[in-house]
């Protein structure tokens, strides 16, 4: 007796998004993991964005993003990971919304030169009740602190994993993406909490 052929398996997209401040790393995450060519939106720094858009910490910075930042990673043939790098600056967080729609979790990303460059994303998150990790890029000659230490900084519910990682480093993205994997399945939405 011949079987009936089976349903071949379901695929399913998952969208996670990539936010922080203006120059923390979030195209370049992005970029570091993604298996495709990256569809990036930047567009060189002008004059329009003096005064405007604060340099400090990031002044040898010529571009920015000013839509989204998009990538995919293909773990087997019935899941996808779709990224949305969202643009930094205040100018261009309307578009937030849209991109956060349908998403799993987000990563934001912080520099502790500028840490309080965090806080519109973290809060963002919390607002919306999204599940999200802090990934602190280590840049070159920064000053290091402990995880610990910087969750304390940053006012972080004690269930919000934040992790030290090099934006630019493959190995250390999978990193942060696995963990926020990990946070998303144990997460408890506040409704949940109090049940």
């Amino acid at each position: 007796m011949a079987s009936a052929p089976s349903d071949p398996p379901q695929l399913v997209t998952t969208k996670i998004l990539i936010a922080g401040g203006f120059g923390v790393g979030k195209t370049t995450m992005v970029g570091s993991i993604s298996e495709i060519r990256p569809l990036r939106t930047e567009e060189p720094l002008t004059d329009r964005g003096v005064g405007v858009d604060d340099l400090s910490g990031v002044e040898r910075k010529s571009t920015t993003t000013v839509a989204m930042d998009f990538g995919r990673i293909t773990f087997n043939e019935r899941l996808v990971l779709y990224l949305f790098g969202t643009p930094g600056q205040e100018r261009f967080w309307f578009m937030w919304d849209e991109l956060a729609l349908g998403a799993l979790g987000a990563v934001v990303i912080a520099d502790t030169r500028r840490l309080t460059d965090s806080f519109p994303s973290i809060d963002y998150f919390e607002r919306r009740g999204l599940p999200f990790v802090v990934a602190v890029n280590c840049f070159d000659g920064a000053d290091r602190h402990r995880a610990e230490d910087i969750a304390i900084a940053l006012d972080l519910d004690s269930g919000v994993p934040v992790l030290l990682c090099d934006a630019r480093d493959r190995e250390s993205t999978k990193e942060v993406l696995v963990s926020l994997v990990e946070h998303v399945m144990r997460w408890e939405t506040p409704e949940q909490a109090s049940q």
